[in-house]
């Protein structure tokens, strides 16, 4: 908006020049100090109409920009039979803001329901990042302002992800590079997932105030022993093959290979799910790297079902001092600098989530974000320290497990009635 108050209030201090303009207008000769008058009362208009029309010409300016930087952030095309989504902000490894949802809900449903659309792809752009996460740091700021977009942003993205994962023609998701939060949201609800040796996978939410939301009630809980609840609560990476060896990835190909995967795909004419998985298989059986490399869990996993089965976030935390190993060792300590708040929010999502729906999940984890927007949470402290001022030391609050009520994480997750997710 243009702000035209200081411009008023330059125009009504003006009443100095009336009298000048009066003596000009009775044909009088007009004195040197009128004349001045009226030469700095004509400068100082002139001036004024320059300024707001620049300003003007900036608004229209910046609305341009913002659009069309807009419809840039991701590509929509049609190649062939197959719609294809290229997330394109590698500068910022893809991460996804609301801009970018609102462009491919619609472009999905549209595809969803068109003859002449087969399959849909999804990738990124950069050739380092899938989708890093979800634009977090401008959604803390909206919160921190009371702007909508702090409801908008994960109502609008959950809705998304709901699309996605009750979608009903193939979905391939191409998660070459780093695929964490809301990239996560993009892909694991998919039919298919492939990673490569480039993928980096986490849900690394409690380390910042937040839960592994986008549906990670859901699809975490159903990976292997406590695995999930694992991952969710200490945001442990995993890298290249291990991404499909513990379940998220449907499956494995050379980074290398992806191309001409996506070619072979794009071609298929009217393809089935099983000639889609035939494809798949088959560029899968060419890529040898890694092959042999067992699990990077694989050792630890009889000890993670072991530790974290437990009916609380401190069962697991005494679990693990209990145990001694270096392994368990070091997730008492990473642990130890996550939220409490967020861990115990995280434990009863998942454990929650393993009896429901994943519309079920996502109307929860809505609960949970405005709750975690509410000022003064973690979730902000969290950004702050991680993202904004990057010192890495945030200042939770409570500072313990033991200071989290019971009553504080269950209204967590209390319905907001009219205000409920809508799916």
């Amino acid at each position: 908006m243009v702000h035209t108050h200081s411009i008023d209030a330059n125009l009504s201090n003006q009443s100095g020049y009336t009298a000048a303009f009066k003596e000009a207008q009775t044909g009088r000769s007009v004195s040197s100090q009128a004349a001045q008058k009226i030469q700095a009362m004509s400068k100082h208009i002139l001036s004024n109409t320059i300024r707001l029309r620049s300003l003007c010409r900036l608004q229209i300016l910046q609305g341009q920009m913002m659009s069309s930087q807009a419809g840039t952030e991701v590509l929509l095309e049609k190649v062939g039979n197959a719609g294809v989504i290229t997330l394109n902000r590698p500068k910022a490894l893809n991460a996804l803001n609301v801009n970018m949802i609102r462009l491919m809900y619609p472009q999905l449903k549209k595809w969803e329901t068109d003859k002449e659309t087969d399959i849909v792809i999804i990738k990124g752009a950069g050739g380092k990042a899938f989708c890093a996460g979800g634009d977090i740091r401008a959604v803390t700021e909206a919160g921190m302002v009371g702007d909508p977009l702090a409801k908008d942003f994960f109502r609008e993205e959950y809705i998304l992800n709901n699309t996605i994962g009750t979608y009903q023609k193939p979905y391939v998701a191409l998660i070459d590079g780093i695929t964490m939060g809301g990239g996560v949201g993009l892909s694991v609800h998919g039919r298919f997932r492939v990673a490569t040796e480039k993928t980096l996978f986490a849900m690394p939410e409690t380390a910042i105030g937040l839960f592994p939301d986008v549906g990670g009630g859901y699809f975490l809980p159903r990976l292997q022993g406590q695995l999930g609840l694992f991952l969710a609560l200490t945001g442990f990476r995993l890298k290249g093959r291990d991404v499909q060896k513990a379940g998220v990835a449907s499956h494995f190909v050379e980074s290398q290979k992806i191309a001409a995967l996506e070619k072979e795909l794009v071609d298929l004419k009217a393809p089935s799910i099983e000639d889609i998985a035939r494809v798949l298989d088959s560029y899968q059986k060419k890529s040898s790297l890694d092959a042999e490399k067992p699990f990077v869990l694989e050792k630890h996993i009889d000890v993670i079902d072991k530790l974290f089965q437990s009916s609380s976030v401190e069962g697991i935390v005494c679990n693990l001092k209990a145990d001694g190993s270096p392994f368990a060792q070091k997730q008492a300590e990473t642990l130890a600098k996550m939220s409490p708040m967020s861990l115990k929010i995280t434990f009863k999502q998942i454990q929650a989530g393993r009896t429901m729906t994943l519309q079920e999940v996502l109307v929860m984890e809505y609960r949970l974000s405005q709750a975690c927007m509410v000022k003064g949470s973690d979730f902000y402290e969290g950004v702050r320290a991680v993202l904004v001022d990057k010192d890495q030391s945030p200042k939770w609050n409570p500072s313990t497990l033991e200071e989290v009520s019971d009553k504080s994480v269950e209204d967590c997750f209390l319905s907001l009635e009219e205000h409920d997710l809508k799916l």
